[in-house]
């Protein structure tokens, strides 16, 4: 019977459309690259989702993000994703947890109940929790490194963390998962250098912070701001999508 995986099926057979219909992911971090991510799950079939995000669309998430339209500005980024893959998959069952994931509210989260684990968020000590708990849980794991400051979508490449090369976050990984007694971890990184963003007080959100009223953590805080746009979080997203997607079927 024709449906609206009907195109997929055709590529990938009905078991697995069944077995994605059964895989329950969560996606840490709805961004420029967890967004991307989670759009091409829900299209997939992916039954369940679970988005984890504390944050608000922000005008300057406009550029990249594929949940930030100006009617979605102040909304929580899981609240946003969720109304639209369920526009996109009526089906789809959605949990949404406003939660800054950090080894402190780990304990929320119960990683056997998981099929596959997306870490899309930004803190190594974050990056680090998320990959601790799967491995103990024995849930596959991929993780996203820096795609900020990056103007080209054709250097990442999906590899074993500890066989990375340029990236300056997966570095500070290999070198904290190695003391964490980690041996392997899938990502996804970029072997472009990043550039240095220009200091432009003009267009900074030093000087003229945007970030909707409630916002936990604004970017302000952050000791870098990094430059981004439309065509490589996304593309490191869909990366993540595909491997997820195969590793659930194959």
């Amino acid at each position: 019977m024709l449906d609206q995986f009907s195109r997929t099926e055709l590529l990938l057979g009905n078991e697995a459309i069944e077995r994605l219909n059964k895989s329950r992911v969560a996606v840490f971090g709805i961004g420029g690259v967890g967004g991307y991510a989670v759009e091409a799950l829900a299209r997939s079939g992916v039954g369940t989702l679970d988005l984890i995000d504390d944050d608000k669309i922000c005008l300057t998430n406009l550029n990249r993000q594929i949940n930030a339209l100006h009617s979605t500005i102040g909304q929580y980024k899981v609240d946003a994703a969720k109304e639209r893959i369920e526009d996109i998959y009526p089906n789809i069952k959605v949990n949404t947890h406003k939660c800054f994931f950090m080894p402190d509210t780990a304990d929320d989260f119960d990683f056997t109940q998981y099929d596959y684990v997306i870490d899309a968020i930004d803190t190594v000590s974050g990056k680090l929790e998320i990959i601790k708990r799967a491995k103990a849980a024995g849930t596959p794991v991929i993780s996203a490194m820096g795609a900020g400051n990056k103007l080209d979508p054709t250097a990442f490449r999906v590899a074993d963390i500890f066989d990375t090369k340029v990236c300056p976050l997966a570095r500070v990984m290999r070198y904290e998962l190695k003391k964490a007694g980690i041996k392997d971890v899938k990502v996804v990184y970029s072997e472009e250098k990043p550039i240095r963003p220009i200091d432009d007080m003009e267009i900074s959100c030093r000087n003229h912070c945007i970030c909707p009223p409630g916002t936990a953590r604004k970017c302000t805080v952050r000791r870098d701001i990094p430059g981004s746009n439309a065509f490589v979080p996304s593309v490191a997203g869909l990366i993540i999508a595909g491997e997820v997607i195969k590793d659930l079927v194959y």
